[in-house]
């Protein structure tokens, strides 16, 4: 192509070799970097793949269009259109004795001198070659040759139209008479042969596009548009072709003809190129003037348009392979998946994979599966379980469930170690819920329960509420015990305090304070500093230097508590004491938050504790009842204020002691699912202890709808059945009514006393259950009219009569049976019918035959009952 633009050609038989075409024609070769074929002096392509070059020829002058032969042999045969309206046939390093041989030198020449624009090959019969030429006033400007000298025409055509004139000449085989001519005076800028028919050939004509049947040349159709130039058919849908015209793009769909389905806009300058992608369906790449850009148009995911007026929707991309040169031209490889190599007007090339946006997927159990191109990859977790914390809350909330978690309604406490028992905040929680619903169970076993349902109510308020009613708050001084020093320290009781004080955990429900059970727990806990500190803040220095003692000879205990021991023991209530400086000085430097706090306490000021009030890393609990103690009622609301808040815009769990069950502690749950996800402990914890209003709150109902919804996905439809079940229990407001019953096909009225029906979804089975009297009577008829019911299909027993087995079908499946003592019939005497062919029977009976059978039991009846229900199909995931 002289003084033009390189243009690249990819090989259509060869996938590793391709041709540079400008002044010459140059042949690479594609290999990897360090392979055989990437010598020294190859061009590197990228950072995998090198170029070779195989062969150059220079004996073709005044190039403007180049096309490959689409079969295999002969190899590499080359077309080359001249600026002389000549059509040269070449090839490039082909052996002597090859047949390529036989056409190379061949020329077609037509009447009159014109630039040759475009040249296609047929796809279907390989020897015809179509040929764009411009306007001549007396001559056509479509001209089809064929390259063999050996061809029978068609009968419709003309015998002189069709004749071959050969004559010898310097550079061979010349031929003067084409086998077709179209397009007369007008002048041809592109050129196409439609893959459904091997003698519809498109063309780009000066004002519109044309599609010339060679059966009848004498006709056309065409529509007039001035996207004329590149014409390309989408090789994924042979009705789909693309063209442009300056910045503009069509695309047009041959079977509504009359205008372009869809334009695409491009940039101000003009396009030199467009490509449909031959591995991805829908996948057009266009090229602008003077860029390093080339943009992408996804038609992938284009709708069936309903009306002529509906254009498709598009995804519109860009991508960069050359960063600092201009592209003159790219080609897509022909098999390699979204691959291209684009050339650089100095002919630097480049080899470029487009990648395809990433599609992910999660599974209902957490698995990740993405789709990039025609691959689908999955993501699999490494054999070495990571820790608990990293992992995503929804596969914390499915181990959970296996576990039961929220379901121990007994020891409520124990619902933590159920989740792992590695979250301090879950910890706290259900510690909490244990306190509350304990005590409340223990006043509503008092005889005086009227008097106590006020507390009972303060119980599910929380310390919040339990601290703003407080009334006769007293005040006394108390003495260290177990210390030489003479100070004493202010110390607040009242009734509601120590209400406060058994919900953290504190002390036990009676007159008289008593932690010692409390600390003796926390030393077989192991949690020896914090053990020393709750006897410290009830001014028992002893009994906290006993501690320390203890847990610093125990196994795995640390020694160092011996010497916070001993600083404890020097301990006095002198303001300028030496003792007290170091102290302070020193205790910002302990590592273990109790041992600072102690210290704290020791060396504040009366009534100014915020060194333990405002340590984080000490438990909201302790917190909260040491404020209880040593804070006076005003500075005791303002702290339990300030604390709620906190915890109700972080979402820490531990405040669930400050709100209760309220609309506050709604609030604190709901910036903690915001912030986790966890709506499995929303759920639970909402329902384990709510009296009032507050599980009928939307957000609260939100929550637990999800968490079905979860257990639906994850198929633990035995989980969230028995979550049902607990719901009921604890909230007898969401037992659904039933909503189906029996009824006679006479009357019209219900044939039992009591119904419960248990419908599958789909169009299967649906089972019915109906109560028996105390005396276990048969119900074989209608209690309205009297009319006897269905007979069951197996052992022709009119429904409601108890049945152990069928005849020939063994036991029955006594997995699913319900208890003899209960008052429901036993599964296996449900009332079943397919609600296809409204064939059923005894429940028992149905599932035994359709273990063996696909079809219904009933005569003459075709019906695959079974087949229908897709949910009864399918095995919960908590029973594999």
């Amino acid at each position: 192509m002289s003084g033009s633009k390189p243009d690249i050609i990819w090989s259509p038989h060869h996938v590793d070799q391709y041709v540079i075409c400008d002044s010459e024609l140059s042949l690479y070769r594609i290999g990897p970097v360090g392979s055989a074929e990437a010598k020294a002096g190859t061009l590197p392509l990228s950072e995998e793949t090198a170029a070779t070059l195989l062969a150059i020829n220079s004996d073709t002058p005044y190039m403007k269009c180049v096309a490959w032969y689409p079969k295999h042999e002969p190899e590499c045969l080359l077309a080359v259109g001249q600026a002389n309206g000549r059509v040269v046939l070449t090839s490039l390093g082909q052996s002597p004795n090859s047949r390529c041989r036989e056409l190379m030198g061949k020329e077609f020449v037509p009447k009159h001198a014109r630039q040759c624009n475009t040249l296609a090959w047929n796809p279907f019969d390989s020897n015809w070659l179509a040929a764009g030429l411009d306007k001549h006033r007396a001559d056509f400007s479509v001209l089809i040759w064929d390259i063999s000298s050996k061809f029978s025409p068609e009968v419709s055509v003309p015998m002189e139209k069709i004749r071959l004139s050969a004559i010898e000449s310097d550079s061979g085989l010349v031929v003067t008479k084409p086998l077709y001519e179209l397009g007369q005076n007008d002048a041809c800028l592109s050129l196409c042969w439609l893959p459904r028919d091997q003698k519809l050939l498109l063309a780009g004509m000066h004002r519109n596009l044309a599609i010339f049947d060679l059966r009848n040349t004498s006709q056309k159709t065409f529509v007039n548009t001035k996207a004329i130039q590149g014409v390309t058919v989408d090789p994924h849908f042979p009705e789909r072709v693309a063209s442009f015209f300056e910045g503009q793009v069509a695309i047009w769909d041959l079977r509504k003809f009359e205008k372009p389905v869809l334009t695409l806009t491009e940039q101000p300058k003009p396009l030199t190129k467009v490509a449909w992608c031959p591995t991805r369906t829908g996948l057009l790449a266009t090229l602008t003037r003077d860029s390093n850009i080339i943009r992408l148009y996804d038609m992938q995911h284009t709708p069936t348009p309903i009306g002529d007026e509906t254009e498709p929707t598009i995804i519109e991309r860009s991508v960069q392979p050359c960063r600092e040169s201009v592209i003159s031209s790219f080609a897509w490889h022909p098999s390699a998946q979204n691959r291209m190599v684009v050339v650089s007007p100095n002919r630097v090339m480049t080899d470029f994979t487009v990648f395809e946006r990433i599609s992910l997927a999660w599974s209902s159990s957490t698995s990740l599966m993405w789709a990039c191109g025609r691959h689908l990859y999955e993501c699999t977790e490494d054999g070495e379980e990571g820790l608990a914390a990293d992992r995503d809350i929804a596969t914390k909330m499915r181990q959970r469930a296996q576990n039961r978690y929220g379901h121990d309604t007994v020891q409520v406490w124990r619902n933590h170690q159920l989740a792992g028992g590695d979250d301090p905040q879950l910890k706290s929680l259900w510690y909490t819920l244990h306190y509350i619903l304990y005590r409340c169970h223990q006043y509503t076993e008092d005889l005086e329960q009227k008097q106590q349902g006020s507390k009972q109510t303060l119980i599910y308020s929380g310390i919040k509420n339990i601290v703003k009613s407080s009334s006769g708050t007293t005040e006394s001084r108390r003495c260290w015990t177990g210390s030489d020093s003479p100070a004493d320290v202010a110390c607040y009781h009242s009734e509601e305090r120590s209400l406060a004080l058994q919900l953290c955990g504190w002390i036990s429900r009676g007159p008289e304070i008593d932690i010692e059970p409390f600390l003796k727990s926390l030393e077989q806990e192991g949690e020896w500093e914090r053990a020393a500190a709750v006897a410290l803040f009830n001014l028992d220095i002893r009994r906290a230097i006993q501690i320390l003692n203890k847990g610093a000879s125990a196994d795995k205990g640390d020694v160092n508590l011996n010497v916070v021991a001993m600083a404890l023991s020097g301990y006095t209530d002198e303001k300028n004491s030496l003792w007290r400086e170091m102290c302070s000085s020193l205790r910002l430097q302990l590592k273990k938050p109790y041992l600072g706090v102690m210290f704290a306490f020791l060396t504040s000021e009366p009534g100014a504790y915020d060194g333990v009030l405002y340590e984080s890393s000490v438990a909201v609990r302790d917190r909260v009842a040491f404020a209880c103690i040593f804070l006076k009622d005003s500075q005791l609301i303002r702290y339990i204020d300030k604390m709620t808040n906190e915890m109700k815009d972080v979402g820490n769990l531990e405040g669930i002691l400050l709100t209760g069950l309220t609309k506050d502690g709604v609030d604190l749950m709901e910036s903690y699912v915001d912030r986790t996800g966890d709506v499995q402990t929303a759920s639970f914890c909402m329902l384990k202890g709510s009296p009032g209003d507050v599980v009928k709150d939307p957000r609260v109902q939100g929550w637990i709808e999800n968490y079905r919804n979860l257990l639906d996905a994850w198929r633990f439809w035995h989980k969230r059945a028995e979550f049902d079940i607990l719901r009921s229990k604890l909230d007898p407001s969401s037992k659904p009514l039933a909503q189906v019953f029996v009824s006679c096909n006479f009357c019209g009225k219900s044939i039992s006393y009591s119904c419960s029906a248990m419908p599958h979804q789909g169009r299967g089975f649906s089972q019915y259950g109906v109560s028996g009297s105390p005396t276990k009577s048969k119900v074989t008829s209608c209690p309205g009219c009297r009319k006897p019911l269905p007979r069951c299909a197996l052992c022709l027993m009119n429904m409601g009569t108890p049945v152990s087995s069928s005849p020939g079908t063994g036991k029955l499946d006594e997995k699913v049976d319900l208890t003899r003592d209960k008052k429901f019939a036993q599964f296996n005497n449900w009332f079943t019918w397919c609600h296809n062919c409204r064939h059923g029977g005894h429940a028992g009976h149905m599932l035994s035959w359709f273990r063996d059978h696909s079809e219904c039991p009933v005569s003459a009846c075709t019906c695959k009952c079974v087949q229908l229900d897709t949910t009864g199909n399918l095995v919960p995931s908590d029973s594999c």
